[in-house]
């Protein structure tokens, strides 16, 4: 998806919360339940932000019926080097209602693990002031 991607590249994260839909369901990589709507969403896509770093997306698909789209991307997390991918599924309004990421190595989602946890609280709390 061209909007968010370049939302994600500029930095622009209202722009990126603006393309979720309130019910968007977020699937991380790290956590086995998926979290649903907008607002721990943004939160978590926030803290990611600050986690990742020299974050690049490489290449970008997209489906037939243009509302599935993989955007597949490296970043750093420490000293752990990752690979991954954002699969975004749009509404009927073009709003983001599904979010999975997926990364590898096991390594780097380990240190992407820690790292989220580290912050979660804040991310809650984040979340639940909105």
């Amino acid at each position: 998806m061209r909007a968010f991607r370049e939302a994600v590249e500029a930095g622009d994260l209202q722009a990126v919360e603006a393309l979720l839909a309130e019910d968007v369901e977020f699937t991380s990589p790290v956590v086995f339940k998926p979290y649903a709507g907008k607002a721990i969403t943004a939160a978590i896509l926030r803290a990611v932000s600050e986690v990742f770093e020299d974050f690049r997306y490489e290449r970008e698909l997209a489906g037939a019926d243009g509302r599935d789209h993989a955007l597949v991307f490296r970043a750093q997390v420490g000293e752990r080097e990752l690979s991954g991918c954002d699969f975004i599924h749009v509404d009927e309004d073009g709003l983001i209602d599904r979010l999975t990421v997926m990364v590898r190595p096991l390594s780097g989602a380990h240190a992407l693990a820690e790292a989220m946890g580290a912050r979660f609280e804040q991310i809650a709390k984040e979340a639940q002031a909105r």
